[in-house]
């Protein structure tokens, strides 16, 4: 780490990285049981992973 990095203010933003490893493991999921198809599940699940995880970190800048 360097001493800009520790002297900086501002926050570490990761939702986008959660938004989308939930994403993916939740549209997996519901791409196998619900639609019977992966890449469809795992197209929904990425969209609203990404959408959820841009919003938590705009939230998170304020």
């Amino acid at each position: 780490m360097t001493d800009a990095e520790k002297d900086s203010q501002k926050k570490p933003q990761n939702g986008l990285a959660v938004g989308l490893g939930l994403g993916i493991a939740v549209g997996a999921g519901l791409g196998l049981t619900v639609f019977d198809n992966l890449a469809l599940g795992m197209g929904l699940g990425l969209s609203i992973g990404v959408a959820i995880g841009v919003a938590v970190d705009s939230r998170a800048g304020e």
